[in-house]
């Protein structure tokens, strides 16, 4: 009877640590089945970016001309225009002019849509964030809010109400008057009450050494302003680069001067029904050129005492 019961015994201990093993070696191969997952997905990563690679380079152009349901005129630089077919995937509707396209290099049918190519200086200018400013915050402006409501803020929350008067919507507004009297303030308020994309630069940032760059600069910048649309763009210190012009200067000036007539072709091409609206501030009004304080470019002048 004795024998029996150890016997019993040494079975059952024999059993659980049988048992135990078994376990273990379970977990052991759960954990290497979820490695091997892991493994395999890493796997097929890399075979799709082999293949990617291994995919010959596509052509970049850009639209000049949408031409029927699935025909697009696409100007490849610097081999010229062509005639080209679009993609199943590629909805006409989302294709419009100046688009950045991709081509095949093969067959060279339009199979993707890039986006704008924007200088990052230019892309830095845009604040993210709503800022943060209200009406509530500035004093002794009251005369000041009024005007800017009803140039800005009423004409992007309420458009319908210039097209039943019939009356164009303002295009820009310029806040002149001493140092450190609120015009950034009231700018940001704007941006704040109106929810607009809100893109500030300097005038002194769009002057640049080399030729062609603050022109490139001002167009990039009107290009996000449209995809970001409404937007608010609030260009501090004009003066640097709206000065009147003076004769034949020298190489920086003849530079600056060619961003301004850049500037000048931006305020006369772009809608004003297309929510941008322009803030300009400066300190000197009296050291502007004409061209730019017009109607039509400038359609409101605010002073800050």
């Amino acid at each position: 009877m004795v024998g029996s019961t150890v016997l019993r015994e040494y079975y059952l201990s024999k059993m659980d640590s049988t048992e135990s093993e078994i376990r273990e070696r379970q977990e052991n191969i759960r954990r290497l089945e979820a490695q091997r997952n892991e493994l395999n997905a890493k796997v097929r990563n890399l075979r799709e970016e082999l293949q990617l690679l291994q995919e010959p380079g596509s052509y970049v152009g850009e639209v000049v001309k949408v031409m029927g349901k699935n025909k697009v005129l696409v100007k490849v630089h610097p081999d010229g225009k062509y005639v080209v077919d679009l993609d199943k995937v590629i909805d006409v509707n989302q294709v419009t002019t100046s688009s950045r396209v991709a081509l095949r290099n093969d067959s060279y049918t339009l199979h993707k849509i890039l986006p704008s190519k924007v200088d990052p200086l230019v892309s830095l200018m845009r604040v993210e964030k709503v800022p943060d400013s209200t009406y509530e915050m500035i004093g002794g402006l009251d005369q000041q809010i009024k005007e800017i409501k009803e140039v800005i803020e009423l004409p992007i929350k309420h458009p319908e109400l210039f097209e039943s008067l019939g009356i164009a919507q303002p295009k820009g507004v310029l806040l002149y008057g001493p140092p450190g009297t609120g015009k950034t303030l009231l700018a940001r308020a704007v941006a704040h009450h109106t929810e607009c994309t809100f893109i500030r630069v300097s005038g002194s940032e769009l002057v640049q050494k080399y030729i062609g760059e603050g022109s490139r600069m001002v167009r990039e910048l009107f290009v996000m302003a449209r995809e970001k649309a409404p937007s608010i763009i609030f260009m501090d210190e004009i003066d640097s680069i709206g000065s009147a012009r003076m004769g034949s200067g020298g190489g920086g000036d003849s530079e600056v001067q060619r961003t301004m007539l850049e500037l000048l072709n931006q305020l006369d091409g772009f809608e004003p029904t297309k929510n941008i609206k322009v803030l300009m501030a400066t300190n000197r009004i009296d050291i502007l050129d004409s061209a730019l304080l017009r109607p039509g470019r400038i359609d409101r002048k605010i002073e800050f005492p």
